[in-house]
């Protein structure tokens, strides 16, 4: 199976999807699958652009709504984990994964799928300590600090990930793994980004939440962004470990490293994404412990009995073969002839067909919308499986230092002596300098 991974796609997906096939016709070969690692920005009409956390000469519509309308189709099938710069109320409306247009899926806010056999987690956001322990206590239409906390990764989401104790062949975060630079060529690195000095050297560049899910899941291969910089590395873990092939990439812009295609083993296919047996289990397991106020919680080690939810979970997805639910789209596409999009979004949550029918299905209540101050009838308690650390409010600031300066260059499709790096970095199964 050929995989291509994209650094950040800033929602060019007319760029990327051109590049890829500009690549399959020159080196005549078949892509079956494209990695987004974050900033992709699904953003579907003017509304949602106001959910975006970025400075407002960078809100700008780009392609992603012509796939999410149907006026173009993705090429090849997508996936993507969420970022620091997304409309972060649509994402929301798919908390636990799903079509965000036709062929294109978002994993979540964690999540973990198939993809034929091969078996992808992901994590979304990015790490920032004061909201980590926190709920996920935003609603829309957003403030100027939740507009940027609620792409703050937060404990519940990793605590899941960290549950998984079958292999992972794929994992995709935004940031990188704290510590990361330890194994690749951080001097090449600090040519290219001299201001990371500091942060490397102190050991503080890149996300902990993701240090340890690297520790914790060994996954073949670990793909991120982020940082706007190609960086490779090799992760032995252990003496006589596993290892992880490490590779960040740039964003989609003329002469940048932002695209790679790698070879994984898989069975002839064909291939489509399907729902994790163990994953939906965790999901189903925790769901009734989902943190949605401001206070600060840290779960506990209490552990639930997976393997009654697994049974629970097979018998559930029996009815639907483990496949997720069909694209649906919930708010009006921007239409390039008419003004401003009017749109529910602007008002608040609108809840997603699919999300409901998944949280039916698993017989998950639907929390999304839950408003803290408010009682919920339906929901079941909270239990000893998570402990208040604060009882006060979290204060947060206007701004993130992302670390990451924004571009407004104009993207192109990129020519072939672009896209043919001859220092690419070789992630094939086999270890060759190619």
């Amino acid at each position: 199976m050929k995989i291509a991974i994209e650094g950040c796609a800033h929602g060019d997906l007319d760029n990327i999807y051109a590049t890829l096939q500009h690549l399959e016709e020159s080196e005549n070969i078949k892509i079956d699958l494209l990695i987004c690692c974050g900033d992709f920005q699904a953003v579907r009409n003017e509304n949602d652009l106001e959910s975006m956390a970025c400075p407002v000469k960078y809100r700008t519509m780009n392609t992603f709504w012509k796939y999410y309308s149907g006026e173009e189709i993705a090429p090849v099938p997508t996936i993507f984990v969420g970022g620091n710069h997304e409309a972060s109320n649509y994402l929301w409306e798919l908390y636990y994964g799903g079509w965000v247009a036709p062929r294109i899926f978002f994993m979540g806010f964690a999540g973990v799928i198939w993809f034929g056999n091969i078996r992808i987690g992901g994590l979304s956001g990015i790490f920032k300590s004061h909201n980590y322990y926190s709920g996920h206590y935003e609603r829309a239409p957003y403030n100027n600090s939740d507009i940027r906390s609620i792409y703050h990764v937060r404990e519940y989401d990793v605590h899941k990930l960290m549950q998984i104790e079958e292999p992972l062949d794929v994992f995709i975060s935004h940031d990188w793994p704290r510590g990361i630079t330890d194994f690749g060529n951080s001097e090449q690195l600090l040519r290219h980004k001299p201001f990371f000095e500091n942060e490397i050297k102190s050991k503080t560049l890149g996300s902990q939440p993701a240090e340890e899910l690297l520790k914790k899941l060994k996954p073949s291969y670990w793909f991120s962004a982020h940082l706007h910089t190609k960086f490779a590395a090799v992760v032995q873990h252990g003496e006589n470990g596993p290892i992880t092939k490490f590779l960040a990439l740039d964003k989609c812009l003329p002469g940048h490293n932002f695209l790679q295609v790698i070879e994984i083993e898989s069975d002839a296919g064909p291939h489509e994404i399907r729902y994790d047996e163990e994953w939906l289990a965790i999901t189903q397991a925790y769901n009734p412990y989902f943190p949605l106020s401001r206070k600060s919680v840290q779960l506990m080690a209490e552990l639930p009995d997976l393997g009654y939810h697994r049974q629970h979970v097979r018998n559930c997805m029996k009815e639907i073969n483990m496949k997720p639910f069909d694209f649906t789209m919930t708010v009006p596409p921007h239409d390039p002839t008419q003004g401003k999009t009017a749109s529910p979004a602007s008002l608040g949550h609108v809840r997603n067909p699919q999300t409901e029918a998944f949280l039916q299905l698993l017989d998950l209540y639907y929390l999304l919308d839950y408003a803290p101050e408010h009682a919920t009838p339906n929901r079941s308690p909270v239990s000893s499986m998570i402990r208040v650390k604060d009882e006060n409010e979290i204060v947060l600031d206007d701004a993130d230092d992302d670390n990451v300066p924004d571009d407004v260059d104009e993207i192109e499709v990129l020519s072939q002596q672009t896209m043919t790096n001859p220092n690419e970095i070789a992630l094939h199964e086999n270890d060759g300098d190619s």
